[in-house]
């Protein structure tokens, strides 16, 4: 029989259709069609793209060139500007601003080809190195009221170039989903006096079921209610509200096991497409005992539909126990 199972933290609804008969080994993924040709992001073709606001491993070359080992650039076709005033104004009842922002492309890696289950420790780190320098750059701007990072990875979760790439756009406002996260988790606190992140990660160390995999200081889990077959959350163990706010031995252990996830999940099902999405405090606002910075692995595995857009809801055909379990047992070696 399928089940609703009610997410924690906000309390939207998921459709557990076990009905369906999608379990883990029953996905194909279709190969993305591609042809090649030029990539504005390769080493070469620096001059095709705006000019860089960080690069990383290029200490004897000349800004814009070679030699780089990692590369954030201004998006060339931004969803909002960085230049000009918000001006705030109201039509009737509408609320209006101009379309003020920054929108920028980190490029994870020189090498074409090279994915995250592929990259080194060295390689990745530096990836989220650059979204702590960008983010904390940013933050200094007055009219950014939050920073959002995340990675579509394949064209069906919305990836237009093939080239490995991050993606960070500073926001005038908070977004509702962030909003969402952490008034739920203030009420949460407001009666129980706990991080309603630190409850769930409690809960699911006692029950093990829903655990990918785990170090010293991270874990990742099937969420209990998740939108899509093999969805993880990758949180720190101890309470933690800001991202920007880890020390060096932190983005050392993050990076271990943000390559073991993404490994097991490669490895499940070869070059998924996928999004993932850094959720954490506004800049702000750091240090929030209520709330806890996370990582939301999102594989494009189901539609959405008429059904997801006019209630709300996700139908996912995989129970996350049974996700939790097939990447947990999957064999790295």
């Amino acid at each position: 029989m399928p089940e609703l199972r009610r997410d924690t933290i906000i309390g939207r609804w998921v459709i557990i259709a076990k009905e369906r008969g999608k379990r883990p080994y029953d996905f194909v993924i279709e190969k993305d069609k591609t042809g090649g040709g030029f990539c504005p992001l390769c080493p070469g073709n620096e001059h095709t793209t705006p000019p860089e606001v960080l690069a990383y491993g290029r200490p004897n070359h000349s800004p814009n060139g070679p030699g780089w080992t990692l590369r954030v650039v201004p998006n060339k076709f931004p969803a909002l500007v960085i230049e000009g005033d918000l001006d705030k104004r109201g039509e009737g009842i509408y609320d209006k601003m101009n379309g003020i922002g920054a929108h920028e492309v980190i490029i994870d890696t020189p090498m074409h080809d090279e994915t995250i289950p592929m990259m080194s420790h060295g390689q990745l780190i530096q990836t989220f190195w650059a979204y702590r320098d960008r983010m904390v750059d940013l933050a200094q701007d007055s009219r950014f009221r939050y920073i959002i990072v995340f990675k579509n990875f394949g064209r069906a979760a919305g990836a237009s170039l093939e080239h490995s790439h991050s993606q960070l756009i500073a926001l005038p406002i908070v977004p509702h989903r962030i909003q969402e996260e952490i008034q739920s988790s203030l009420h949460y606190y407001e009666f129980k006096e706990r991080c309603i992140f630190c409850d769930i990660i409690r809960q699911e160390k006692s029950q093990g079921i829903r655990i990918v995999c785990e170090n010293n200081d991270f874990i990742t889990i099937c969420p209990f209610a998740p939108r899509s077959p093999f969805e993880m959350w990758l949180m720190p163990r101890r309470h933690q509200s800001s991202y920007i706010t880890m020390d060096d031995n932190q983005f050392h252990s993050l990076t271990d096991l943000f390559l073991e996830t993404m490994r097991r999940l490669d490895k499940a099902l070869p070059r998924v497409p996928y999004n993932y999405m850094l959720h954490t405090a506004p800049p702000r606002s750091p240090f929030l005992e209520h709330y806890h910075w996370h990582i939301e692995i999102m594989p494009k595995l189901t539609m959405v539909a008429g059904f997801e857009w006019g209630t709300g809801f996700y139908i996912n055909p995989t129970p996350p126990e049974e996700s939790a379990q097939f990447l947990r047992e999957i064999n790295l070696d």
